[in-house]
């Protein structure tokens, strides 16, 4: 058996950093945590069928919010470069909106593309945050 005054001289010998090494953060790494799964909607009245040909699986996204629009108060562009997509579905942007306007740091990206005659079934997406 250990006597307590052992046990504390022994803690207290160890390098005081060895007790932080579980708490460090690196700061230089972010995890991306998965928000929303969806698709692109309104691509026939916006530039999608333009750029087409060069949109590709993986391609980073641009979102911005549009607190003016007149049919969707949360409503969220999609933009590849300064090609406007179409939007996230009123649907589905809620609760990507809010976060957006509390300046939380809010990406997307291409996840697969389909040339199929129903526009909402032609771009999907997910959104992400970093964190």
């Amino acid at each position: 058996m250990m006597d307590r005054r052992i046990f504390i001289k022994s803690i207290l010998t160890l390098p005081f950093f060895a007790f932080l090494q579980p708490f460090k953060q690196n700061p230089e790494k972010t995890r991306k945590i998965l928000l929303l799964d969806t698709v692109v909607a309104g691509i026939s009245y916006y530039e999608a069928e333009k750029i087409w040909n060069t949109l590709s699986v993986g391609q980073p996204l641009r979102l911005l919010r549009e607190p003016e629009n007149p049919f969707d108060k949360r409503a969220i562009e999609v933009y590849r470069g300064k090609n406007k997509l179409g939007y996230i579905p009123r649907r589905d942007n809620g609760v990507i909106s809010q976060m957006m306007d509390r300046k939380k740091n809010i990406m997307a990206d291409i996840v697969w593309l389909k040339q199929d005659p129903d526009p909402w079934k032609r771009i999907g997406i997910k959104v992400w945050m970093e964190v």
